[in-house]
């Protein structure tokens, strides 16, 4: 008979003790069974001990237990620090083997360590602190340590003290870790604590980890109140920043380009172009392509997720051009698109203008915005009324007029000299252009949460929208040419250019020659030859003994790929934990056990990329999990649905339902391809089908080979469609061999 769902085997152990094996009967209260393990070791004042995991953050069990609030002591910066009553419950997540260990009780640790932190012994203060910075990780004992009024003493080290070393560091560790359970408000720090923490980044004689911890501090602050950003915006200079980011410490440059990736999204519109031209003039892109891009240390996925933002808060400058339409009553307006014309033609003028009447002067310069490549020659404002691209489309022609006049007018003097339906519009072209690169580098767009994906050459050039449009305009023009187009085939055109833009993006390449480089050589012959190549890949033989083919080998394949996704569950995969209030520099890894029978997780540190099963101390039974969830049904996406919805981590977010359908754990996916392999892994283990679009072009992949190999000895041999005919049985069998008669 199975042992009751509500009791599991656990192992009980103390320093100097035996430990205990006992029946953890999950409805029997928690006070109870602490009474029952110190009896058994004669231990007096059970209320004085806890149970405590022996590996991973080494968690306080606890049960949910409502205390009524008491009354709020005043907090000395200007805020009252209330007590938090305790809502939590972990018990349940205790399974059958668990070893846990008898230690002291939290309320009686946060006692002894707001005593310890307040010792005349620097030895015993810092060993103090030292274990405050653990235990506050722990939200039980971060409740207990904070009811205590603990935060005020840590606020009188830092703004009383003078040390800069370790203690300090574990000072503002602990405060960190505090601060991390949200259960005081950043916008109670005093102005003499935040003052100090400026301090030590502005500081150059101090210890480096005192540095990381103070950039980590004031990133914090920055998104929680306008206050705190002006305040540390005009304490913590973009010069003190760039500096942090000149050093060789690559964690110190990290939360450098943290803070100032926090001060970009926390400004105003204004205030971040101003912060960004400051940038520009510092030349902070070509020394983060030639110092961290380029260095000889491997990018780490935070700083290449803060170079993305970086990346995407400086192209969303152009928003605004990109949103507003001409005016054709602006004068600033019309002078620019005046002197589009005016470049291109002004050599051809035989004699001034101004001699001209005004309707012959009319005449001609719709005459010439026509040759422009102006859909509404007459009044070619019209054209720019569209938004987007709006203005942003013709900041880019004044661009390449002036930038590289050469280039301008051989364009539009090559085409006005073409018959007029192969000529290719210069104007229609670069409107289309813009919007078209708007789209691709998501210009408008949200930040994403999660995204990494960044354009090396972005940070090798100032004016990097401008430059690729110089580029891509020249590229409309060839791909016109080699595709002998005319009017009818403008958006075919666009649309081969769209392809070959994208396809050289995907390369990555490092500088814009090279992208210039690839995207020339990526002309349309060899855009009809990479589409032929796909073309065949994805092309089905309909033969119908193929057919037949195919579903037989199907389930073969299909078997395949589950092994393939056990395997892949097997290996692991290191997941980042993300919260509502900011992006988490913690990771956990999970992992399936050989035999496929339990999920094996744990937090771990950065850099560790594949940790041993053994290390791994949370499990799960295979024989527990009862569904998946994905995107917007799964619990931590619904947490966040108060606030903007963010579509990749909705599109990356799944959730495992165990034991009983009472528990959940929780995934954000990397990349949709890890999202794809362990969904379907995770049905694999449930029973159920492979649902990800991963496992249809895996088996898509899979049955073109097989089917090729199979088919090898029938090249050029054309398969009806109907088998052959079985001829008729003959009218006797005679003609069989009767190895009865053999010769002896």
């Amino acid at each position: 008979m199975p042992p009751p769902k509500d009791v599991v085997k656990i192992a009980i152990q103390m320093v100097g003790a035996i430990p205990q094996l006992i029946d953890l009967q999950q409805t029997k209260p928690l006070s109870s069974v602490l009474k029952d393990v110190c009896d058994a070791w004669s231990l007096p004042n059970a209320e004085h001990y806890a149970l405590q995991y022996t590996d991973g953050r080494q968690t306080y069990i606890t049960e949910s237990v409502r205390r009524p609030p008491t009354s709020p002591r005043p907090h000395r910066h200007g805020a009252h620090c209330s007590p938090v009553p305790f809502s939590l419950q972990n018990r349940g997540e205790i399974k059958n083997g668990s070893i846990l260990q008898l230690t002291t009780s939290p309320d009686q640790e946060a006692e002894r360590l707001y005593s310890g932190i307040q010792s005349n012994n620097s030895d015993v203060k810092t060993d103090s602190l030292k274990k405050l910075a653990s235990l506050s990780q722990d939200v039980t004992f971060a409740q207990e340590f904070i009811n205590r009024n603990g935060l005020k003493k840590i606020f009188c080290i830092v703004e009383e003290g003078n040390d800069t070393g370790e203690m300090l560091a574990h000072t503002l560790k602990a405060f960190m870790e505090l601060m991390e359970h949200d259960f005081v408000s950043w916008e109670t720090l005093s102005a003499a604590f935040i003052k100090k923490i400026v301090g030590y980044v502005n500081m150059n004689a101090v210890d480096a980890s005192v540095q990381q911890l103070s950039l980590s501090i004031l990133e914090n602050m920055v998104p929680t109140s306008r206050v705190l950003f002006e305040l540390v915006k005009k304490e913590v200079t973009l010069d003190r920043l760039l500096t942090h980011l000149q050093v060789t410490n690559a964690q110190l440059q990290l939360k450098a380009m943290a803070l100032l990736i926090a001060l970009l999204l926390a400004a105003t519109d204004a205030e971040r172009q101003e912060m960004m031209d400051y940038l520009r003039e510092k030349n902070i892109r070509q020394f983060i392509h030639k110092n961290i891009i380029h260095s000889s240390e491997p990018l780490a996925d935070e700083m290449a997720h803060y170079l993305y933002v970086l990346q995407s808060v400086s192209l969303n400058l152009c928003e605004r051009r990109m949103r507003t339409s001409m005016d054709p009553y602006s004068q600033e307006q019309r002078e620019l698109l005046q002197s589009l014309r005016q470049t291109a033609f002004e050599s051809e003028s035989e004699a001034p203008t101004s001699n001209f009447s005004t309707e012959r002067r009319r005449s001609l310069c719709a005459k010439e915005f026509r040759k422009l490549g102006f859909v509404n020659n007459s009044n070619p404002a019209e054209d720019l009324r569209r938004a987007p691209p709006g203005l942003l489309a013709l900041d880019n022609m004044v661009y390449f007029s002036r930038h590289t006049p050469n280039a301008y007018s051989r364009f539009v003097l090559e085409n006005s000299s073409r018959e007029d339906k192969h000529e290719c519009p210069f104007a229609r072209s670069s409107i289309q252009l813009t919007l078209i690169l708007c789209e691709i580098l998501h210009v408008g767009e949200p930040c994403s949460e999660t995204a990494q994906a960044f354009y090396p050459m972005f940070f090798g050039q100032d004016h990097f929208f401008e430059e690729l449009f110089c580029i891509c305009i020249q590229l409309v023009n060839k791909t016109w040419k080699e595709m002998r187009a005319t009017q009818e085939d403008f958006d075919k055109v666009l649309q081969v250019v769209r392809e070959q833009i994208t396809r050289t993006l995907s390369l990555k390449p490092t500088s814009l020659e090279l992208f210039k480089t690839r995207v020339n050589a990526l002309n349309y012959s060899e855009i009809l030859k990479l589409r032929q190549t796909e073309r065949l890949h994805q092309e089905e033989t309909l033969a119908v003994p193929v057919l037949e083919l195919r579903e037989r080998l199907k389930p073969e394949l299909l078997e395949l790929i589950r092994q393939q996704r056990l395997l892949h569950l097997c290996e692991g995969t290191l997941f980042r934990k993300i919260s509502s209030r900011r992006r988490q520099d913690k990771l956990w890894y999970c992992r399936l056990s050989p035999n496929h029978k339990v999920l094996h997780y744990g937090d771990v540190e950065e850099g560790v990329n594949s940790p041993p099963i053994e290390s791994l101390p949370e499990k799960i039974p295979v024989a527990d999990m009862k569904m998946l969830l994905v995107g917007k049904e799964c619990p931590h996406t619904k947490e966040k649905s108060s606030g903007k919805q963010n579509k990749d981590v909705l599109e990356l977010a799944f959730s495992i339902v165990y034991d009983m359908e009472e528990y959940c754990l929780n995934f954000i996916a990397p990349t949709r391809y890890e999202f794809c392999l362990w969904t379907d892994g995770l049905n694999v283990l449930l029973g159920k089908e492979m649902t990800s679009e991963r496992t249809q072009t895996d088996l898509d992949v899979l049955l073109s080979m097989e089917l090729k190999l199979r088919l090898l000895d029938l090249e050029n041999i054309s398969i009806p469609d109907t088998p052959p005919p079985i001829p008729k049985p003959p009218s006797n069998l005679n003609f069989c061999y009767d190895f009865s008669h053999a010769e002896q």
